[in-house]
């Protein structure tokens, strides 16, 4: 079983590699860490390699959860950070590792259900991925240079979780406190790009994909409680009503 310990989860997404994957786990367990998530892995689950690799933290393999896609992955989280060492064009708060988990350890103190999303190893995560998330968290490298592996940096992020996490103060974000989760803000997003589907809102077509990326970016980056949730479906609903009228 997992341990007590409040912590967030790591989410390897469309990991490539079995071995990776094991390495991934047994970073995790050199710094307490025991919530893994995996993503369509690309050689299908479970990994023998992984085990291998993975030595004494086999049992995070054996308790990860696996998920289809992201959106399932993330379906109860509040708070999600992206890992990433390359420039992106989406607008979001960018935080070094350090930052980040300080951050994090706060989030979860103060109740939230946080994820850290970690990306496959060939290019790292796409676009598509990123705008799920709330926040960057951005690796410093050498530019020249600058890919890591999956098990690095998960063993990075993982270490300035543990160095963080000890003396956590009491996160004060918002009094109302009730935000939203990944499920919640998934059916908003396909509501909002339902309705504006129909309205033929996404034009010119090349671009389509891409303007829906920015929007589901939009839903990111407002951190939404369920209020607000409840509010901008009542909002496209009425206007819908209306245009019938």
């Amino acid at each position: 079983m997992p341990t007590a310990t409040p912590q967030p989860a790591f989410v390897l997404v469309r990991p490539q590699m079995g071995e990776n994957i094991g390495a991934a786990a047994r970073a995790m367990w050199n710094f307490g860490l025991d919530r893994m998530r995996v993503v369509a892995p690309r050689d299908g689950w479970p990994s023998e390699r992984a085990v291998a690799m993975a030595s004494g933290a086999g049992r995070l393999l054996d308790e990860a959860g696996l998920y289809d896609d992201l959106a399932g992955a993330l379906s109860d989280c509040t708070f999600v950070y992206a890992t990433t060492a390359r420039p992106r064009e989406l607008t979001k708060p960018v935080l070094s590792p350090e930052h980040g988990m300080a951050e994090a350890a706060k989030r979860i103190a103060a109740g939230e259900k946080v994820a850290v999303l970690f990306g496959p190893e060939r290019a790292g995560l796409e676009n598509d991925d990123i705008a799920r998330a709330n926040t960057i968290i951005s690796v410093p490298v050498n530019p020249a240079f600058p890919s890591l592996n999956l098990g690095q940096c998960v063993l990075l992020t993982a270490y300035e979780w543990m160095r963080n996490s000890g003396t956590v103060v009491h996160f004060e974000d918002d009094p109302r406190g009730d935000w939203a989760t990944g499920r919640e803000i998934e059916a908003l997003a396909a509501h909002y790009e339902e309705r504006l589907e129909a309205a033929g809102f996404f034009f010119p077509e090349d671009k389509a994909a891409g303007m829906k990326v920015n929007l589901r970016n939009l839903w990111s980056r407002m951190r939404l409680t369920r209020a607000d949730v409840q509010m901008l479906h009542g909002i496209m609903r009425q206007m819908v009503r209306w245009k019938s009228r």
